[in-house]
């Protein structure tokens, strides 16, 4: 006999079997929490916050103050596999009291059920030949400026002010199925800024891909050489800045003596005049070589860090048998000098915006022509170079500069380029490569519009960061659970086509709509409202398929396969 209920949050519903069929919900409850358990468990709880999360919570407290509140959703709970929700003020207790080990632990669990989904991806990516597409950004969470009660805020640029809050690191990876998929996410203070980022979010970029491209060891070694030869006209001014220094000194000393032993008072003044001279010559001569001193110094900590580095890259380039081709897109925050000589000797293609204003006055002096722009989009052009050498980098660079109308004036930029690719043969290609890199922007913008990122649910640092790891987990979720339903629903004229949804209106508009929970033997029907927005839709979906894993480790075990068959 079929059983019913009703909800108000009905696309929440398939997300809970789908989120139960991917493990996550044994995942977190099978986690140690050192919390004592009163109605709920804290694992519940946790579990609950996320939850809220995916249905686009503003607030903590709309678990249990909204116009329809989750915690009396019994339907959903069900479905989560729980018999009840908590208050908001018990997630609310248990965040609070999460350390920083028990938050991680949360992650590593959204970490692990997120694995099969993302190697199933870099199979394709393998399989079809494509390079690993990555796009990196700093994003502000900002908090009220006059707050005394978020630990370690700092002020710091957020949204082009200055604000109170945090910094999080995030990176996401082009994917074939999803289009876009968010890899990792690193929480930090506020006043921390893009350009100490760039190599932490390659490095999360790598640690959670597994994969990595051939570092340039030739590039790093070249460049230590050039290194090594840039310091010997200093090496020999500081032998010479070293005689001229001890010979003042020497002067000095004689004239010391001379006014020691002079007894004829008319020549005593002369003397002490001399001596000041002298003192002076002397501190001249001691800046000249304290400042080539500090210039060597710094010179060579630079060239034991790039030894260091290269023999890091010789070892990462013995132990990885399958280096992959990847590019990282990053925005002017990230494009200093050092930053591009890094991601270039890490093995990768390179765009970025570069960070140095007065790069774009100097290439606008090189403009004579006007002839040579070409227009790359609606009110935007651009001139290149190949393989330039700018002053202060390492390497040549492929260097743009864009010009872009704005009413009856001019904003310019540089956009710089290393990699394999000829992209100053293709400027409206180059120019939509680089932009493309708008799938992140829109991804922070999703995670702010549409899980709220930017209104921290809670105010504990452990629980701030597990908020950030859940809100990407939810972007990816969401995504993941958008093809498992279409998969498995049975298809007809009246099921609901959530392939054409965003997820916008998945989250704030199927997952707030009432409907029908129907249990029948073999899967579970949800009938939409007649008074809803879906009225006259349904979606049925078996409720324990196991197909969707088998799927995913059937893929990864053909990536395995594949690997170890161009080992042989």
């Amino acid at each position: 006999m079929a059983q019913e209920q009703e909800t108000q949050h009905a696309l929440l519903i398939p997300w809970g079997y789908f989120a139960r069929e991917i493990g996550l919900v044994s995942g977190i409850e099978a986690l140690k929490l050192s919390q004592k358990v009163y109605e709920h468990t804290p694992q519940a709880k946790v579990l609950e916050f996320l939850v809220a999360i995916l249905s686009g919570a503003k607030y903590l407290q709309d678990i249990s103050l909204a116009a329809h509140p989750l915690d009396k959703d019994l339907a959903v709970a069900a479905a989560w596999g729980q018999a009840s929700w908590a208050d908001y003020t018990g997630v609310s207790r248990t965040l609070k009291r999460l350390s920083w080990a028990e938050a991680h632990e949360i992650v590593s669990v959204l970490e692990r059920v997120s694995r099969p989904f993302l190697d199933s991806e870099l199979s394709k990516l393998r399989s079809q030949d494509r390079r690993l597409q990555y796009d990196g950004d700093l994003t502000g969470l900002p908090v009220s400026n006059t707050s005394r009660t978020y630990p370690n805020a700092s002020f710091g640029h957020m949204s082009d002010e200055i604000r109170l809050g945090y910094q999080a690191g995030v990176v996401s990876l082009q994917s074939p199925t999803y289009g876009r998929l968010w890899l990792s996410v690193e929480h930090h203070a506020g006043d921390t800024v893009s350009c100490t980022q760039a190599e932490a979010l390659v490095l999360a970029a790598e640690k959670r891909s597994g994969q990595r491209p051939k570092r340039r060891t030739d590039l790093l070694q070249k460049r230590i050489e050039a290194f090594v030869e840039s310091r010997e006209p200093a090496e020999k001014r500081l032998v010479s800045q070293r005689a001229a220094l001890a010979a003042v000194q020497s002067a000095k000393q004689e004239v010391i003596a001379q006014l020691q032993e002079e007894t004829n008072l008319k020549r005593i003044p002369v003397l002490e005049r001399r001596c000041v001279r002298r003192e002076k010559a002397v501190q001249v001569a001691m800046k000249k070589l304290g400042k080539t001193q500090t210039w060597l110094n710094k010179h060579l900590e630079q060239e034991k860090a790039l030894r260091k580095r290269l023999e890091q890259y010789e070892r990462e380039n013995s132990e990885n048998s399958q280096p992959v081709e990847a590019c990282f897109r990053l925005d002017a925050g990230f494009g200093t000098y050092d930053n591009i000589a890094l991601l270039i000797e890490m093995g990768y293609e390179v765009y970025v915006k570069l960070h140095n204003h007065k790069i774009v006055q100097m290439l606008r002096r090189k403009v004579t022509d006007e002839p040579t722009w070409m227009r790359v989009g609606n009110n935007a052009e651009m001139v290149s170079w190949t393989g330039m050498q700018l002053p202060h980098c390492p390497y040549p660079l492929d260097i743009a500069l864009e010009r872009f109308y704005t009413g009856q004036t001019h904003k310019h930029g540089a956009l710089a380029h290393f990699g394999t690719i000829p992209v100053t043969t293709n400027l409206r290609a180059w120019f939509g490569e680089y932009n493309a890199r708008q799938t992140i922007e829109a991804g922070i913008k999703e995670t702010k519009q549409v899980f709220y990122l930017n209104r921290l649910k809670v105010r504990s640092e452990p629980a701030i960061y597990l908020q950030e790891a859940m809100t990407i987990f939810a972007a990816n979720f969401i995504r993941w659970a958008t093809v498992w339903i279409d998969q498995h629903a049975k298809q007809d004229e009246n099921t609901l086509p959530l392939r054409n949804m965003g997820i916008k209106k998945q989250v704030q508009v199927a997952a707030h709509t009432s409907a029908k929970v129907i249990q029948i033997q073999d899967g579970m029907l949800l009938k939409f409202s007649p008074v809803s927005a879906f009225a006259g839709k349904q979606l049925f979906f078996p409720t324990q398929t196991r197909v969707l894993h088998q799927n995913y480790f059937s893929s990864f075990f053909t990536f395995l396969a594949m690997i170890a068959q161009k080992l042989r």
